[in-house]
């Protein structure tokens, strides 16, 4: 239980759909979410195949706790070979599709070759169908989910790809409820590739629990808990949302700007959350079953940047703000709207800014190739930048490359602040030093979300450990990966997770998904095995990369962290000591030296 136990298989090449049981082995060893799209990933896809081929499979994936009343049980995770960076990738979204689709009645969806023809899929229960998305074709995100919904009822739930998708653009998202965002390497691409526009779901079969009584009484005792931790005052990610975040990273001196050539911004107040909140906040918004509400509906009602959406987060005001040395928060959010709307991820298309206004700055590129001056600061030719990538217009054809292409293309890859291809999030690694270490060996190229240690050293969440210090840093990335693999198959959102169905201790351990995860399928796990289930969706994600062409080689950062100390602010002087981590981390994981999980650890973790 807690699983509907069919999944989706549409093969868009014939045009035919098929429900199948789910293995409930398999969904053991793996939970369900992010462990199940890679089991079935790793299986039947030839990890040499070309991203945007037939050949690669788009697999949407939901969690046991997804759909259910669990506190942040709306995570859904969308997993394919990336284009951007040629290897695995699983891109995690929230909102209210995840658990529709699970309401319809299965696990999640394997959506296998190519349509000859725009189309949408269907679910509604025990039937499933494509239909024609000629009409749809180059509608944006919002239209196209206001179009679906007229089609199918409002009670319906839409996640769907924008003109960046459709045109390839590298760094292409799925969209849901228009503002939700499987955002990173790429995911649209691959669904615009296969010629298919949409999913629609609508749904409404109750999510089967193994012992509903005991389950209800366990979110009864996080939510009464969550409520009294807040009786006096609103949680501040409801208040200020993720933004809240820049005044604390940038005290502590990685808060990113100007492409990461330092880890200060000046002008940071002028796009904290606090400006956010005060100038263009007109409510928070709630995912399914959240008691948090991080989400922002904003509106700029006054200005060049006139609109109305969702947004800006911590890290897109990271990558359309302080990276591109932009302090114009009504300009990041225009940015973000268009991001959204266009279907593309806010953090590469920053960051891929970033680093053409750093080559301009550097006179290696100039006005003549952009078609307009770009330098640091201009927040005109940012927001510019963002609708020419979507549609590839002008100097927008290289820039939907993603950063390291275009500064391959003119010859200084160390210019583009990447990892496997991947752009790095909102934390400068130089400060922050178990967070780069998570950057180089996550499997999906630079991600916070793949083992986000700034929770404990920057933010103090279970509690603060030093961030500057590397020899601690190799035990404690391994593990926070591993229970990061947790939360995202079961299907719920690491804001509630970290700080309430955790131990509060250094030592991560999910007592908190585990006592949920029992209730809802009887499955029995305990502490370790939990953890280990998340150490072998980790190591089968690895296996991926292997096969894929990837290695040691490609565990690394920039030379501006590794070589470069910060300049200024309180991280001054440091600089992310990767070669002295990665060796002692390769031996925490049971890995060879070349980065190959050993025999010995593949047959512990039965994927051998």
């Amino acid at each position: 239980m807690g699983y509907a136990g069919r999944i989706l298989r549409v093969d868009l090449t014939k045009g035919k759909t098929r429900f199948e049981p789910v293995d409930m082995k398999r969904a053991r060893d793996f939970i369900g979410g992010r462990g199940l799209g890679i089991s079935y990933l790793l299986e039947e896809v030839n990890p040499e195949c070309d991203p945007m081929s037939p050949e690669n499979k788009l697999i949407m994936m939901t969690g046991p706790l997804t759909g259910t009343l669990a506190p942040t049980g709306a995570r859904y995770m969308v997993t394919t070979k990336s284009p951007l960076s040629g290897g695995v990738t699983c891109s995690n979204s929230g909102g209210e599709f995840p658990a529709m689709l699970k309401r319809t009645g299965i696990d999640g969806i394997i959506l296998e070759g190519a349509s000859s023809r725009p189309v949408y899929l269907y679910v509604e229960e025990d039937r499933a169908e494509l239909r024609s998305a000629d009409q749809l074709w180059g509608k944006d995100t919002h239209q196209t989910d206001d179009l679906l919904k007229q089609e199918t009822g409002r009670e319906a739930r839409v996640a769907c790809i924008g003109p960046a998708g459709e045109r390839g653009v590298l760094f292409a998202a799925v969209m849901n409820d228009k503002d939700r965002a499987a955002g990173r390497s790429g995911v649209g691409a691959v669904m615009g590739s296969k010629r298919l526009k949409a999913v629609v779901a609508k749904g409404n079969r109750k999510v089967p629990l193994h012992d509903e009584k005991q389950f209800a009484s366990i979110v009864k005792e996080y939510r009464d808990r969550f409520k009294e931790a807040y009786k006096d005052t609103p949680p501040p990610l409801r208040t200020y949302g993720t933004a809240g975040a820049v005044g604390v990273t940038n005290r502590t001196g990685v808060f990113p700007a100007y492409n990461f050539r330092q880890g200060i911004f000046d002008d940071w107040e002028k796009i904290a959350g606090a400006r956010l909140t005060e100038e263009y906040l007109v409510k928070p918004k709630a995912c399914f079953s959240c008691p948090i509400a991080c989400g922002r509906v904003t509106r700029i009602s006054k200005g060049p940047f006139r609109g109305r959406g969702e947004g800006p987060e911590y890290e897109s005001i990271f990558s359309l703000g302080s990276a591109c040395g932009v302090s114009d928060l009504a300009a990041i959010t225009k940015a973000n709207y268009i991001c959204n709307e266009m279907g593309m991820d806010t953090i590469s298309m920053g960051a891929t800014i970033a680093c053409a206004m750093e080559m301009f700055d550097q006179g290696i590129l100039d006005e003549k190739v952009i078609g307009r001056p770009l330098p640091f600061g201009d927040a005109e030719g940012m927001v510019d930048m963002c609708g020419k990538t979507a549609l590839k217009q002008g100097f927008g054809e290289h820039l939907a490359l993603g950063s390291l292409r275009l500064a391959k293309m003119y010859g200084h890859p160390e210019l583009a602040m990447v990892s496997k291809g991947q752009e790095l999030a909102a934390y400068d690694p130089r400060g922050a030093k178990g967070l780069g270490l998570a950057y180089a060996t996550s499997p999906i190229g630079a991600s916070h979300m793949r083992g986000h240690t700034a929770y404990i050293e920057v933010f103090g969440t279970p509690m603060r450990i030093d961030g500057w210090t590397w020899e601690d840093k190799p035990q404690l990335v391994k593990d926070w990966q591993d229970v990061f693999a947790v939360m995202d198959a079961a299907g719920i959102c690491v804001f509630f997770a970290i700080r309430n169905l955790v131990t509060q201790t250094r030592d991560i351990r999910p007592e908190g998904i585990m006592r949920l995860l029992n209730a809802a399928t009887g499955a029995e796990w305990d502490v370790e095995g939990l953890a280990r289930a998340g150490e072998r969706i980790f190591n089968a994600e690895r296996l991926f990369l292997l096969r894929a062409g990837f290695g040691a080689k490609d565990d690394t950062l920039p030379p501006r962290f590794t070589s470069e100390p910060m300049p200024a602010g309180p991280a001054k002087g440091q600089v992310c000591e990767l070669d002295r981590m990665l060796p002692v981390y390769y031996k925490v994981r049971g890995w060879d030296k070349e980065g190959r999980p050993t025999k010995g650890k593949l047959k512990e973790l039965g994927l051998a």
